[in-house]
């Protein structure tokens, strides 16, 4: 698992911080190591039941990832991450 500090891109509200994102998903092989991040290249799409719903690509050696999310009742943000100390 691997946790990022968070921003989203508003237009002309420039950046600003938003919650953490924890990234956790196994399958038949690890796609993010327990004890670990998301390799380069990696790219996780989401969507909740509640109408939110995003997709971010990782980079820098999963140390950051850069993407969009858009949550229930608002339109899409630019989002982006750098790996949590």
């Amino acid at each position: 698992m691997a946790t990022y500090n968070t921003e989203i891109h508003t237009g002309g509200g420039g950046w600003q911080q938003d919650e953490p994102l924890s990234v956790s998903i196994s399958n038949r092989g690890d796609v993010v190591p327990g004890d670990g991040k998301p390799a380069e290249g990696t790219t996780v799409t989401w969507s909740s039941p509640g109408g939110g719903n995003g997709s971010v690509t990782f980079f820098d050696d999963g140390n950051r990832f850069e993407g969009t999310a858009q949550y229930s009742g608002e339109g899409p943000v630019g989002y982006r991450g750098t790996l949590a100390d």
